[in-house]
């Protein structure tokens, strides 16, 4: 595995871009899992899909991180809106398939 900076040509380059797809893909998937189990514990908690407390928290964690890696924190949110987004809408149509959300 080869570091950007190591690359030397473009064939180098797109197999990291690939890999770290790939890995980007697999974590992913692994905070679907968790998401998927925070709707079965909101479920039996009778907690809604949306907690806005903990939207802004999590916000404000990936903001960090992405100052701390040199990332533009306005790019991190910004995706990290969208997956929040599609998380929380996960998680409420299972809450509804259940009964326990009214989509707030």
């Amino acid at each position: 595995m080869l570091k950007p900076a190591d690359c030397a040509t473009m064939e180098e380059i797109r197999a990291g871009i690939d890999r770290v797809d790939e890995e980007l893909v697999r974590l992913l998937a692994e905070r679907a899992a968790y998401i998927d189990r925070a709707a079965e514990i909101k479920a039996a908690a009778a907690l809604p899909a949306r907690i806005e407390a903990r939207v802004e928290q999590v916000l404000g964690n990936v903001r960090r991180h992405a100052l701390a890696r040199g990332l533009p924190p306005e790019l991190a949110e910004a995706l990290w809106r969208q997956l929040i987004d599609w998380s929380i809408a996960r998680e409420a149509e299972f809450l509804a398939r259940s009964g326990k959300d009214d989509g707030e």
